[in-house]
């Protein structure tokens, strides 16, 4: 049984049993996953504790335009790359004592990724690589292949920064800088 098929706390068995039949009946007629229409993700949303602090850091540091705020909720809205492609929301917490770190990427163009070590540097964020490691330089997830720096909010969530590599994967390339996966030996294609 799949986690969708599996029944919420407020569904009855006779409830539970329908479900299952009718879900039953439309798997057999239905084959394949429906990911070939998803095209991208739209929006994420991140737990902050400061909603100031956070809007300093996507807005004034990253330069992601302000779409919408809601002050009376704590609520900030941001776009991603062009005005309604992508959405990130800013939720403050309060002072709850139980918080939550997330992780998301922002695709970019690999020259970007090139001088963003720099760049996060001169605004006092430490560039970090794939295990958290400090980096100085992007590195590189060779099964991808793609381009990656990451780096902390002001509320300890996990930025990533990536663009896919034009060249052909290396699973035995794990993860590592820049600058190992271009001096590496590749095999030529036969």
């Amino acid at each position: 049984m799949t986690a969708h098929n599996l029944p919420g706390p407020d569904q009855s068995k006779a409830s539970t049993r329908n479900t299952a039949q009718i879900t039953g009946q439309v798997s057999d007629q239905i084959t394949g996953q429906i990911t070939g229409q998803i095209t991208g993700l739209y929006e994420t949303h991140l737990p902050v504790a400061n909603l100031a602090r956070s809007r300093a850091f996507y807005q004034d540091i990253l330069g992601l335009p302000l779409a919408h705020e809601l002050p009376q909720r704590r609520v900030a809205f941001y776009w991603v790359g062009s005005p309604e492609t992508a959405m990130l929301g800013l939720w403050e917490t309060g002072s709850a004592p139980l918080g939550m770190r997330l992780h998301f990427a922002f695709r970019m163009g690999e020259a970007d990724i090139h001088a963003l070590c720099d760049q996060l540097i001169q605004r006092g964020i430490q560039p970090l690589g794939l295990i958290g490691e400090d980096i100085t330089e992007p590195t590189v997830i060779g099964w991808m292949p793609a381009l990656s720096v990451y780096c902390k909010d002001p509320d300890g969530h996990s930025i990533e920064f990536i663009a896919k590599l034009p060249q052909a994967p290396d699973p035995e390339f794990p993860h590592g800088p820049y600058s190992n996966w271009c001096q590496r030996s590749v095999p030529l294609a036969k």
